[in-house]
């Protein structure tokens, strides 16, 4: 029996390799020293799980910005628009070109598509295909960390994204071809990549494929078994780990277990009930790797369900089993050691393991079933059973106040008073906007000094005086900025958030919050997601100070912003004692209540965040309508407390959406602002047979790039939107908020837009 983990996190326990890719951003350092820091970064991951005893330590989970995008470039699959570029500048100012656009030296490329990896909240780089595509080795990244891994005396387990979910999270950017059908392309440069790795002296090597997770076509069952077929053939030797994770298997077992590979891993976590008919029918000497501690939450692993788990495999296995993660520990916090400030309380401290107590989890596991335990392990067991025993007993989790609310919910509490065309009459009667009304998702640029004022505060070196005075000042910037650029619609800056979701929780009942929990969102971009460990409620408001005070500065409306019941919960590490839908519409009960006290205050215009609602989407098709029934009402339940005369906002971005347009619809937002300036407006393909309702702002304004638009650009983008969608009920915004740019291109960037909509109302002629 043997340990090992899917992947380890990589920005750095204190989020190192974030801080040096941003000081080489902005040539602070040099290209050296960027990759000395990630190379000690990867050294001390590797050499912690050596130390500690895992068995099987992983390679080439380690990635700069992201690992998808890191296998672009390793097979050259370099979208037309950056090929010239390639021989302008290095390999690396390449590859965060791609990721993030590129606007110098004559260059004005926009970045490569960005969107959710299957149901987390981590952003890949979507890869793009061409007909004609070619694919060659470019890149000598997964052989150079097995060598860096080698020379510490470590012999790693290289992860490679699979062939088939390489091809099948990308896009065609063609017609007349599917991007399946360059699998016979594409295949041989895995096996040239696979021999140097073989002749590297490598031994086993991980396949990532989640995309068995999903429903899978005839075609593509028939290529998963010819391509692994042929990899089984060149590679006889090899010991190959075929990784499913994020869901069952489902109707994918059957063709999961007839693959010719060595090792099957099967996320336990998400897929436990397939473990009865995986023991009865997988190949006796096919290993099976149990990904049973949680790689994707934060709660301690119960090693009494464990144990029992191991062992029916065990019974039918023998030591045929790898104990593993559920995932990639990416998803998880470095260290809960770190955690020494008392952010957490201890009562919530005890139930918790971040990854390096997940390594440790992994490790007693083995020792227990094999009866190689020392008198340290005992403890840590006994701790374990107490943990529990007190988590099952606390008082901290419950409130009988807020279960009464949650009983006392009827279907009248997710409705608005009228539809919305007869609201939309009220509100353009009220607000009296003009033709592609102007707004920003919310917040601006987080400069060095409000980051730093803000923490001053939380940690009491700055008084509460001195700190409104600053954020006053700020807001006052912020309004006089937008007026003067010609916004129509304004919001306050949120220059008090820490984070759209932590913000929310720290003022909310239930929530518990660490110091140094950071997980990777995109790039350099890293979130501290709230520990949900009780029940939620709402005790005092939470936005209306400054709302108020952003609204009293101008004639113009402000909008009201707050983030919306499901993104707080798919954002936050979870309870896992009762049903998700449930801890939803105690959020959605708190949010409803700040939604009642904006309009109270007489702020017309509040926009409920909702970016995370697709990424909640169950992977498996079947299991869609239960969630979205319970997700879009739980929104409504947030939204429905007010009168027709305000106007109700949500906003999305960096999900796959068409799929869900019509549940989209079902949220009767009377103003949806979504992400479509990276897939240049492909959202809008979706508006040819289904006729959006209501109003929506199409973003054309890519927030997650450096680069400026031009106004040609966004009027391009805006008449493409006119061709689908009524000119009355288009608004013009950036598809996210701004609160990662600088000032300089958010304030070219925004005047662009401004400019852009009072062109696109001499080109429409429409009574308002």
């Amino acid at each position: 029996m043997k340990t090992t983990i899917l992947g380890h996190p990589r920005i750095g326990e204190k989020r190192e390799l974030k801080k040096a890719i941003e000081s080489y951003w902005k040539e602070n350092i040099d290209e050296t020293t960027l990759l000395k820091i990630a190379s000690d970064i990867k050294k001390k991951n590797w050499l912690h799980q050596k130390e500690i005893g895992i068995d099987i330590i992983p390679s080439n989970d380690f990635s700069l910005y992201d690992q998808v995008l890191d296998m672009s470039l390793t097979l050259n699959c370099i979208p037309k628009r950056f090929r010239e570029l390639k021989n302008k500048v290095s390999f690396v100012d390449l590859y965060f070109a791609m990721a993030r656009g590129f606007q110098k030296d004559n260059f004005d490329i926009v970045a490569m598509e960005m969107t959710k990896w299957f149901d987390t909240n981590y952003h890949y780089l979507v890869p793009e295909f061409e007909k004609e595509q070619k694919f060659e080795l470019n890149s000598c990244k997964i052989i150079s960390e097995y060598r860096e891994a080698l020379k510490e005396g470590i012999k790693t387990k290289p992860v490679l994204i699979g062939p088939l979910t390489y091809l099948l999270i990308g896009k065609e950017k063609e017609s007349g071809f599917h991007r399946l059908d360059l699998i016979d392309r594409l295949l041989p440069v895995y096996i040239e990549l696979i021999t140097e790795l073989q002749n590297e002296g490598v031994t086993y090597i991980q396949f990532d494929e989640p995309y068995l997770s999903l429903n899978l076509s005839y075609k593509e069952r028939e290529c998963y078994l010819e391509t692994y077929t042929i990899l089984r053939a060149k590679f006889p030797k090899l010991t190959f780990v075929l990784a499913n994770y994020f869901g069952d298997l489902n109707d994918n077992l059957n063709l999961a277990l007839s693959l010719p590979v060595d090792v099957l891993h099967v996320d336990l976590v998400r897929g436990l009930e397939e473990l009865d008919s995986i023991l009865i029918h997988q190949n006796k000497n096919q290993i099976l790797s149990l990904g049973i501690v949680d790689g994707r939450n934060i709660w301690r692993n119960n090693f009494d369900t464990s144990i029992e788990i191991i062992n029916k495999a065990k019974a039918v296995k023998g030591d045929n089993l790898w104990i593993s993660s559920s995932c990639s520990l990416l998803h998880s916090p470095y260290d809960l050691v770190n955690e020494k400030d008392g952010s957490i309380p201890k009562e919530v401290t005890q139930w918790l393991a971040f990854a390096k107590q997940k390594l440790q989890e992994i490790i007693l596991l083995k020792k227990i079933t094999q009866n190689n335990l020392q008198a340290s392990d005992i403890k840590e067991i006994e701790t374990n059973k107490l943990a529990f025993i007190n988590k099952n007993n606390s008082k901290l989790i419950h409130n009988n106040q807020v279960k009464n609310r949650i009983n006392a919910l009827t279907e009248a509490d997710s409705l608005r008073n009228n539809i919305f065309v007869e609201r939309q009459k009220t509100q353009k009667s009220a607000l009296k906007l003009p033709l592609f009304p102007t707004t920003t998702i919310g917040s601006f640029p987080q400069t060095k000094e409000v980051r730093s004022l803000r923490l001053k505060y939380k940690k009491r070196q700055l008084s509460e005086e001195k700190y409104n005075s600053f954020l006053e000042k700020e807001i006052t910037s912020a309004i006089k900025f937008q007026e003067n650029i010609g916004l129509d619609v304004l919001v306050h800056g949120e220059f008090e958030r820490n984070d759209m979701v932590e913000y929310f929780g720290e003022r909310l009942a239930g929530f518990a919050f660490s110091s140094f929990g950071w997980v990777q969102s995109y790039g350099t971009r890293c979130v501290k997601p709230p520990i949900l460990f009780g029940d939620v409620s709402r005790e005092n408001p939470m936005t209306v100070k400054w709302t108020e005070f952003a609204q009293s500065l101008s004639k113009k409306y402000v909008k009201g912003m707050l983030t919306g019941p499901v993104t707080i919960l798919q954002w936050s590490f979870v309870r896992d004692d009762q049903p998700r839908a449930e801890t939803c519409n105690q959020i959605a009960l708190a949010i409803r209540d700040e939604v009642a006290d904006l309009e109270k205050a007489g702020i017309k215009i509040i926009q409920i965040d909702e970016p995370a609602i697709r990424e909640g989407l169950p992977l498996r098709k079947s299991n869609w309508a239960a969630y979205l029934k319970w997700a879009v009402n739980a929104f409504k339940i947030s939204a429905s407390v007010v009168n027709d005369e305000t106007q109700i906002h949500t906003h999305m971005c960096y999900s796959e959406f068409n799929d869900i347009i019509a549940n989209i619809a079902d949220m009767d937002a009377d103003v949806i602002t979504i992400e479509t300036s990276r897939s240049e407006m492909e959202l809008l393909d979706v508006f040819v047979d289904f006729k959006y309702p209501n109003e929506i702002g199409p973003g054309v304004y890519d927030i997650h790039s450096p680069r400026v638009p031009n106004i040609n650009e966004i009027e391009s983008l805006l008449i493409k939107a006119t061709n689908l969608l009524p000119p009355e009920n288009i608004w013009v915004n950036p598809d996210c908020g701004l609160k990662t740019r600088d000032w300089p291109e958010t304030i070219a960037a925004l005047e662009n837009l401004v400019a852009s909509a009072k062109l696109m109302r001499e080109r429409v002629s429409i009574p308002i």
